[in-house]
């Protein structure tokens, strides 16, 4: 035959000519074969086997089809050489707002749960650089995670992050985490300490501060807020009744009202952090645009904490975030997320650092932007005439209702409608009160038309509120 493989025996269970498949399978994968290898001919095999020659023809062919084997008239049948991804390096077009994912065809249903992005091209990079991680994976795939093999996507968060005033900034202060949501709770194992600590939150806040305490068995207290975020007497008092050790905000995209909290209003806060020793925890996943304000990293050095994460700019598939801690405490986090997963998986860095810093990606993250703000502006366009606060650079809207709607209620016959949208009390500690509100990400993920279409849906609802309001 040529070679030192063997074939297997054929057993009486299954068919005979998948037996002479997995045979030539198994010695392929064991290196017995090698690519270039001569298989022994039909009849040869077939005899030695002590089965028909058509037997052996059609095992042949089902591995010549999927290109395990390869057949040459006159010469025989061999096994084909190993089967390489085509990568191409091609510059990818980035698409219009008319292309999103669904584009195509009209929804009556039609989630704004949360922001689902439009597809612009970052769909293209991500299957490109899958399949070159894939063909050549920096960091390898027999290894741990190391700092060593992340240490390429913590400098392409840093690259990512250029611009952002968050102080003197190494690669070595990222710490890379599950999205988000994991980066607040890095955080927060790295710094609540005793049986009970206290974390103080907006009184309209992003949920995850609430779960991520509470999973750590923290008390979590809301804060009174205005329309430039937390009032800084109310802080104080909090923090000085409870002996808070963590203040949470999202002071350049508020969620979910969508509101900024100015530079002013920052420094108040920062003093009264150091004042009380307690450390600030800042949530920038949401922010699209360049930074409106100096991050509480750089305003109060030593207990400014920063997370943010991909999901909003390009996708939420691949769950990349990353936390970075005050200066001086970065090993303090590092530890922490070495104790908890030992690292994120090493296709997973490889493929991201490859991501952020793509010549591409600032124009498709721009791209995504602008499509955003097409829907928001068609929302306005529609719902203007309420209470509503938006912003162009924000992938959600915030709607205070109308006299004779609640939230609660709201939100069921806008479900019956289609569509799906958040109520305040999803923003609020479970005993506290919420305002007769309710949140509305944008789903480009939708055609425009189908987008519209639920918009003047809401717009008939707010037109026409109950006679009678549930209690």
């Amino acid at each position: 035959m040529g070679t030192i493989w063997q074939p297997m025996l054929i057993d009486g269970q299954g068919p005979k000519y998948q037996s002479v498949v997995n045979s030539i399978r198994q010695g392929i994968g064991a290196g017995d074969l090698k690519p270039g290898d001569k298989l022994p001919p039909v009849r040869d095999l077939a005899w030695k086997l002590s089965i028909t020659p058509g037997t052996v023809a059609r095992a042949y062919t089902i591995l010549t089809d999927e290109g395990t084997l390869t057949a040459e008239v006159g010469r025989g049948t061999f096994v084909a050489p190993p089967r390489t991804m085509q990568v191409s390096d091609a510059p990818i077009e980035i698409d219009v707002i008319s292309h999103t994912a669904e584009a195509d065809g009209d929804q009556h249903n039609v989630s704004l749960f949360s922001p689902h992005l439009p597809c612009v091209g970052q769909d293209k990079v991500i299957r490109q650089l899958m399949a070159k991680v894939a063909q050549d994976p920096p960091s390898g795939v027999m290894h741990y995670p190391s700092r060593t093999s992340a240490r390429a996507a913590r400098e392409a968060v840093v690259h990512w992050l250029k611009g952002t005033p968050l102080g003197p900034l190494r690669e070595k202060d990222v710490v890379l985490s599950h999205g988000g949501q994991n980066g607040i709770m890095l955080i927060f194992q790295s710094i609540l300490e005793g049986r009970r600590p206290t974390v103080l939150i907006e009184e309209l806040a992003y949920p995850g501060f609430r779960r991520a305490a509470e999973l750590l068995r923290a008390d979590v207290v809301p804060v009174a807020m205005d329309e430039d975020g937390v009032i800084p007497e109310a802080l104080d008092t909090a923090a000085r009744a409870h002996d808070a050790q963590v203040f949470c905000t999202s002071p350049e995209v508020h969620n979910p009202t969508g509101g900024f909290t100015p530079v002013a209003r920052r420094e108040e806060i920062a003093k009264i952090a150091r004042k009380h020793d307690f450390q600030i925890v800042e949530d920038d996943c949401y922010r699209m645009g360049v930074n409106r304000a100096p991050s509480y990293r750089m305003l109060a050095p030593g207990r400014g904490w920063y997370v943010s994460s991909i999901a909003k700019t390009i996708t939420p598939s691949l769950r990349f975030g990353f936390a970075i801690a005050p200066e001086g405490k970065s090993s303090i986090l590092r530890r922490t997320a070495e104790h908890s997963f030992f690292g994120l998986a090493t296709p997973l860095t490889d493929l991201c650092a490859g991501l952020l810093t793509h010549p591409q990606i600032d124009a498709l993250t721009e791209q995504t932007r602008k499509a955003f703000n097409t829907y928001v502006q068609s929302a306005v366009n529609v719902l203007g005439a309420y209470d509503l606060v938006w912003r162009p650079d924000v992938p959600f809207l915030w709607l205070r209702l109308p006299m004779g709607w609640r939230a609660g209620a709201f939100c069921q016959a806008a479900e019956a409608e289609g569509i799906q949208i958040r109520t305040a009390e999803e923003f609020v500690c479970r005993d506290a009160r919420a305002p007769h509100a309710v949140r509305m990400a944008v789903n480009a993920g939708v055609s425009l038309k189908s987008f519209e279409a639920a918009m003047m849906r809401l717009r008939d609802l707010l037109d026409s509120p109950p006679e009678q309001i549930s209690v």
